[in-house]
């Protein structure tokens, strides 16, 4: 038997570019306001998985930014970097769960 699991689905995605920072909403109220940078450190692409991507300081030194954003069917999307960057698919499930855990992962963030 399967069980059918319902992840929360954006409701909005606004990409900050001044604050670099991708704000998303969900369906289940949930709001995140995620830096460029840790969603380019986090990203899902293979470079990333094999340990050849910039360490976190060095994104946040470079200010990595998302210049623009591409819709991936209607379950991702695929930002472009400012580092040139343009490979990792972000499913609304990374999405949510990067939103989550992003204390744990990157720290505390300070509003700009």
């Amino acid at each position: 038997m399967t069980e059918n699991i319902i992840h929360p689905i954006p409701t909005t995605i606004t990409l900050h570019k001044l604050s670099q920072t991708l704000e998303v909403e969900f369906d289940s109220g949930d709001r995140f306001i995620l830096p460029c940078a840790y969603l380019r450190a986090f990203s899902t692409s293979a470079e990333m998985r094999h340990g050849l991507s910039p360490t976190k300081e060095d994104l946040i030194k470079k200010q990595v930014n998302i210049l623009a954003i591409e819709p991936v069917g209607n379950y991702a999307i695929k930002p472009v970097f400012s580092d040139g960057h343009r490979t990792g698919i972000y499913s609304w499930l990374t999405l949510y769960e990067l939103g989550k855990n992003l204390e744990k992962n990157w720290g505390k963030v300070e509003e700009k």
